[in-house]
């Protein structure tokens, strides 16, 4: 069966496109504080945390790969981008908007049975159904969120290397973040070359698309390299 492998990247919105009723909304806990520096610091905590909240912040990126073939896309918002000539297994395609981006992510998906990530279940698959709606983009797979104990058609990886939660936040089976596995299981990282989701929103604002849809392509490259190793080593497991 055909699988997906994928991974989003989000950033913040704007903050002018939040009116004074949806500010003072999110901003409230900080402005609870007595102490101003303690403002300022959870004010800057929270604008961090809004890139996290698809009603705060928006898809800039998303890489795909065939899990068999490893060949794929990763979309992109680019307000100026040149395509490169190049050709290989890996097509970087630019967008102009955030529905561009999620169309044609939904058209990819269509074709596929199952789809893998690492914490998709948590984040990326609620994520792009509601920027999807909001946005009024159709979502041609609404069943990555059924059966939380199946690994078809999502196979969480996060879920998976924590067989469900089974020892809660300090047991055997711990929650880790990917690069934690990877480097655990031999995998390169998708960290080693100094990027990390911290820095999306920067990239963005510098212009630097391609880099940031490379850093996404490696995430997914990881997920994927896991996902075999876990498919050839753990899968059934109950």
């Amino acid at each position: 069966m055909a699988c997906l492998v994928f991974d989003i990247e989000t950033a913040a919105l704007p903050m002018e496109e939040f009116d004074e009723a949806q500010r003072e909304f999110l901003f409230r806990d900080a402005e609870r504080l007595p102490d101003e520096d303690a403002r300022a610091q959870r004010r800057e905590e929270i604008q961090q945390q809004m890139s996290l909240w698809p009603l705060t912040a928006r898809v800039v990126c998303i890489a795909m790969l065939n899990a068999d073939t490893l060949r794929g896309q990763v979309l992109f918002l680019a307000d100026d981008y040149e395509e490169d000539a190049e050709a290989g297994p890996v097509e970087f395609v630019p967008c102009m908007d955030e529905v561009e981006l999620l169309t044609a992510f939904w058209d990819v998906a269509r074709h596929y049975e199952e789809v893998v990530t690492f914490n998709g279940r948590s984040f990326d698959v609620p994520f792009l159904y509601l920027r999807s709606a909001m946005l009024n983009v159709p979502i041609s797979r609404k069943d990555w969120l059924g059966y939380r104990f199946a690994t078809t058609p999502h196979c969480d990886l996060a879920e998976q290397l924590t067989f469900y939660g089974v020892s809660g936040r300090e047991g055997a089976a711990r929650r880790f973040n990917l690069d934690f596995y990877c480097k655990a299981f031999g995998i390169e990282s998708p960290k080693a070359q100094g990027v990390t989701g911290r820095d999306v929103g920067a990239l963005l604002a510098a212009g630097r698309y391609r880099e940031l849809a490379e850093y996404c392509l490696r995430d997914v490259r990881a997920t994927a390299a896991l996902y075999r190793l876990w498919r050839e080593r753990l899968a059934g497991i109950k």
